[in-house]
C-alpha cells in the first residue's frame, strides 16, 4: 500500500471517527464549559473586565479566531522558511567558496 493511499486513509478516518463518537461530533469550546464550573463552584463571581469588542455573532466570532490562528501560523511557517533558506544560501556560499580554492 502506497503512503498516500494510507493518508488519505488517516485522513478521511479523521473525519469520519468523530461523528461516531457519543457526543455526534459535536465540538464545544473550553470558554463555554469554563463559564458553566465557575457560575456552579461560585455563583456570585464577578469578571475582573469586560471584552474590549464584543463580535456581532457566533460564526464572526469563529472567523476572528480562524484569522488570528491562520496569520499565527503563517508568520511561524515565514519565519522557519527564512532561516531554512539562509541556512541553505549560507551552504551555498560555503560550496562556491570551496570549489575556488
Amino acid at each position: 500500500m502506497s503512503k498516500t493511499l494510507i493518508l488519505w486513509a488517516l485522513l478521511i478516518a479523521l473525519v469520519i471517527v468523530p461523528f461516531l463518537l457519543p457526543n455526534g461530533g459535536r465540538y464545544e469550546g473550553s470558554d463555554g464549559q469554563a463559564e458553566v464550573a465557575i457560575s456552579q463552584l461560585a455563583p456570585d463571581y464577578q469578571p475582573w473586565f469586560s471584552p474590549l469588542f464584543e463580535p456581532a455573532s457566533g460564526e464572526v466570532e469563529s472567523l476572528l479566531f480562524t484569522l488570528q490562528g491562520c496569520l499565527g501560523t503563517a508568520v511561524i511557517f515565514y519565519i522557519l522558511g527564512f532561516f531554512r533558506g539562509k541556512k541553505a544560501a549560507q551552504a551555498e556560499q560555503d560550496k562556491r567558496h570551496a570549489d575556488h580554492r
